[in-house]
């Protein structure tokens, strides 16, 4: 591909370095297929770096998925008020036992 000065293709050329003709209709679907795995891309890496900024420790204990974690952040506010709390305050949220509740307390030591 050869690029103009704003990053376009404005043509391809073969394994010999020869610009190979192509019609203007062409070159815009061609661009039209760049912009969007260029968007795609742009997409995708946000989607990981938003994942990526609200992971926290609670992710990694089996048996806490969003809901619970959603549950437990309203309650405590953050990890070290979890890593804090007694299994008795840990209990009190929906769907935590005792069990799970150690399991907290465990992991966040």
């Amino acid at each position: 591909m050869v690029k103009n000065d704003k990053h376009r293709t404005k043509a391809l050329i073969d394994e010999e370095r020869k610009e190979i003709a192509l019609s203007e209709n062409a070159l815009n679907l061609i661009t039209r297929f760049q912009d969007t795995v260029h968007d795609t891309a742009i997409e995708y890496h946000r989607k990981l770096r938003d994942k990526e900024m609200t992971k926290s420790a609670l992710d990694d204990i089996e048996g806490i998925g969003a809901k619970k974690k959603s549950e437990l952040l309203k309650k405590f506010d953050n990890i070290e008020e979890i890593k804090n709390a007694k299994i008795s305050e840990l209990t009190k949220i929906k769907g935590i036992n005792a069990e799970l509740a150690r399991k907290i307390k465990e992991n966040l030591k």
